[in-house]
């Protein structure tokens, strides 16, 4: 398989065959993200994403799933999109789903009958990274999108058929807007009502522009406590007609799994017992990302 720069994917898809058709991320402003720092968005030419897709039928035959990476492969034009999943079934028959990446552009770019259409040719799941639902902390990242762009995004998708996955971050907002922060999240994510959402603590990574931040004493980091308090402020706020809440991530401090509404009390009941000195947290040093 012909992989450039660092390539990532959703811990769901740690089973699936990595197809890489884009390089980098479309977006590569946000404040917390170092993943493609200093790569360059392009796609990849369909000649090499054929030959992976060839090596994968000789070589992957056990995987059911195929991810398409990078940062976010929706955005690719139609016809190509269109055209690699026409190559995955026909020579990965095998596979029953593939997934990738989305965001607020991508999906403002794809209009309904678009993604009905990518939806019939195979791309079952989406994975949008919402991180905030509050829109001072979206500015201030440069996510790109306001909440109202990210409920219509993500309704878009699931009207279209796919499942949806979103991503949020506890402890983006800094201490004096956390439960702004969690508060609005809950709301956004309700207004959405996705299939699953991911919520995974913050961790710093050097030579990004919240790390300096950081540095330089304008941007506190949450302590557990205040992370596990924001998040149960958000379970709180979250409305779902029958999704998935996990923050079992690696870097969370309390893993947590829950279906919403049906779980929702006793997570929370949970949440107070851990703020209570009753569970035991995640030790720093097992946290990763």
């Amino acid at each position: 398989m012909h992989y450039e720069g660092n390539i990532i994917r959703p811990p769901s898809e740690a089973n699936s065959i990595l197809l890489q058709i884009t390089v980098g991320c479309s977006r590569n402003q946000c404040t917390f993200c170092g993943t493609y720092q200093g790569e360059r968005f392009r796609i990849k030419p369909d000649e090499v994403i054929l030959e992976d897709i060839r090596f994968a039928a000789a070589h992957c035959r056990r995987q059911r799933r195929v991810f398409l990476c990078d940062g976010d492969a929706l955005i690719v034009p139609q016809g190509r999109l269109l055209r690699i999943l026409d190559e995955i079934r026909s020579h990965l028959p095998w596979v029953t789903r593939v997934g990738t990446y989305a965001n607020a552009k991508s999906l403002r770019l794809k209009s309904p009958e678009d993604l009905k259409e990518l939806r019939a040719r195979g791309l079952g799941i989406l994975y949008m990274g919402l991180e905030s639902g509050d829109e001072v902390t979206l500015k201030a990242i440069r996510k790109g999108a306001g909440p109202e762009d990210m409920i219509a995004a993500g309704r878009k998708a699931r009207q279209a058929g796919f499942k949806l996955s979103i991503t949020v971050l506890l402890g983006i907002a800094g201490r004096e807007r956390s439960l702004v922060h969690a508060r609005e999240t809950g709301r956004v994510l309700s207004a959405i009502d996705p299939d699953y959402v991911g919520a995974l603590s913050l961790m710093l990574i050097p030579g990004t522009p919240l790390y300096e931040d950081h540095r330089a004493g304008c941007f506190p980091l949450l302590e557990p406590a205040e992370m596990l308090a924001e998040l149960k402020t958000m379970i709180a706020e979250t409305c779902l007609s029958q999704g998935l809440f996990h923050a079992n991530h690696a870097s969370n401090y309390l893993p947590i799994a829950a279906r919403l509404p049906k779980d929702k009390t006793a997570v929370l009941e949970l949440i107070d017992r851990a703020l209570a000195g009753n569970i035991a947290l995640k030790p720093e040093f097992m946290r990763r990302l």
